[in-house]
Order: C-alpha cells, then structure tokens, then sequence
C-alpha cells in the first residue's frame, strides 16, 4: 500500500517497464474526448502523468494552460526534456505527490492514475479531485472495468465507481468505453464527473448536464 507514494518505486517500474497499463500511446478514448473540447484555455491538470502521451497530445492540438504531475523524478525530468518546446509556457511540469498539490482547474483527465493507487485511498481521491476543481469543473478520462490479481493496476467495476464519486458528483456518466483500443475492449469505462456549482442539495437551474463538451 505504501508503494502509492513511493518514487523510488515507480522510478524503478519504468525503467523495467512493469507498467502493464501503459499503451505507449494517447488512448483513443482520451483523445476522441479532447478533441471536441472546444476551448483551448482550459487550466487543465493531468495527475499520475507517466509518460505523458495525453499531455503530448492536448499541446499538439493547441492547449494553452497544461499542468502535470508525478511522484517519479526521473518520469518528469524525461517528459520536461520531451516536451522542452511547450515546458515553462503553454505546460507546467510538477514533480510531486498528488495529494498534496494545490491549485484550481476546469477539467483535470484521468488516465492510468486512479488504477496504479491502491484501492485504500481511492475516497482520498475523489476527495482531493473535487477539493482541485472548480464549481462545474470536470473530471473526464478512462478507468478499468475490469479486476486485476493483486495489482498495480488495480481494477474496479461500474457499480463501485458510481457508489465512490456519486456523493460529491451527483451529476455524472460512468458508462462503457465504445472506442477502447483493441486489446482494452470492453474492459474499460468512461467517466465525466462534474463538481457541482452550488453545494449537493441547493437549487441550481443552470447546473451543467452530464453529457457537457467541456
């Protein structure tokens, strides 16, 4: 469980290439998502970047205000030379845990964090995401449906998912991936997650639907 937050851990998972998660590639959920975003001035924030194929993807369609972050040094030190053109401008490179990063965003993607966290501080998580957003803020991106033996990646299923984000994203979609690659088909779902303008319980006409572009 400790491993979570453990650098020297995920620095050692890369260099071995344990990372059964990773597809070497933007995956095509994430990027069919990104691509009908219409505003290209979101504040936007990848956590758990690894190798930051998203990131790469989000600056070569023209996004302006990109921060990521990671517990591995050597993951964020490869990424800010990968992505030197963009790194200190358009993109912010962190180096860091999660759980203790502050900052405000629109929309925060997820891809491969949320399963590489032992299931113990997933509530951590939800908190933490919500605590980063801005009212109507969102939390996009692409989760297992799917168990893994022992793990990481640690898997989950829809059912569990809609019982952890339901109490502070009451107003969501958790449904099944239709444009997974290949060799992730139907194991994988996709989730936009929407904080709230006003808190859970308020009347609020103009709360944004669930199927919102941004």
């Amino acid at each position: 469980m400790e491993n979570s937050f453990d650098a020297n851990y995920w620095d050692s998972r890369y260099r071995e290439n344990q990372t059964g998660w990773d597809i070497g590639q933007a995956s095509t959920p994430l990027r069919q998502y990104i691509d009908q975003l219409p505003n290209r001035n979101l504040a936007i924030l990848v956590p758990g970047c690894g190798n930051g194929y998203e990131v790469e993807y989000l600056l070569q369609q023209g996004f302006t205000n990109i921060t990521v972050i990671d517990i591995a040094p050597s993951l964020t030190c490869k990424l800010s030379e990968k992505l030197s053109r963009w790194n200190g401008k358009e993109l912010t490179i962190v180096t860091g845990n999660f759980f203790d990063h502050s900052g405000t965003y629109d929309l925060i993607l997820e891809q491969t964090f949320f399963c590489a966290l032992d299931p113990h501080f997933r509530q951590q998580y939800v908190n933490k995401v919500h605590q980063l957003l801005k009212p109507g803020g969102k939390l996009a991106g692409v989760l297992f449906n799917r168990e893994f033996p022992g793990g990481p990646p640690f898997g989950g299923s829809i059912r569990e998912y809609e019982q952890l984000f339901s109490p502070l994203f009451p107003e969501s979609t958790i449904e099944p991936c239709y444009n997974s690659i290949d060799a992730r088909k139907n194991t994988e779902v996709f989730i936009r997650l929407v904080k709230p303008k006003v808190p859970a319980g308020s009347n609020n006409e103009n709360f944004p639907g669930p199927r919102s572009v941004q």
